[in-house]
């Protein structure tokens, strides 16, 4: 665990919040402070969710795709539990905020990615990647 990534976001309602991410996401919940914050295992990754009463403004960039909502976060998948994991979206009736989409088909980079949005309006980005060992080739 000493290369996990810690990120805190504001959760709005967190009990709505927390179910989206384990009921839907299929994540676990870790330590807690009831009604103030709450750890999600967010694939290897503490995200810690914080009651709040604000959520964060989102703006549009322009890549490849078209216009990706920013700020966004997200985790890279295996095929397969990218799959499961578009399933359980759909079988939740999660409405995608940018539609599952292949990117940099051919390329040693090719990867499939959506958008969704959490309850507070935090944006997430799933992807699988074809090699996913290139990741940071260019770097």
């Amino acid at each position: 665990m000493s290369n996990c990534l810690h990120l805190a976001i504001p959760a709005g309602d967190l009990k709505v919040t927390t179910a989206f991410y384990c009921d839907v996401l299929g994540c676990k919940t870790g330590n807690s402070e009831e009604g103030r914050w709450v750890d999600i295992d967010f694939w290897g990754n503490e995200l810690t969710l914080h009651q709040s009463a604000e959520r964060l403004p989102t703006v549009r960039h322009d890549v490849d795709m078209g216009a990706v909502a920013v700020p966004h976060f997200g985790i890279h998948l295996s095929e397969s539990d990218f799959n499961d994991l578009k399933a359980r979206i759909e079988h939740a009736g999660v409405e995608y905020l940018d539609k599952p989409y292949r990117r940099f088909i051919g390329d040693e980079f090719e990867q499939e990615t959506f958008f969704i949005e959490d309850p507070n309006g935090n944006v997430l980005e799933m992807k699988t990647m074809v090699n996913p060992e290139v990741l940071f080739k260019k770097g």
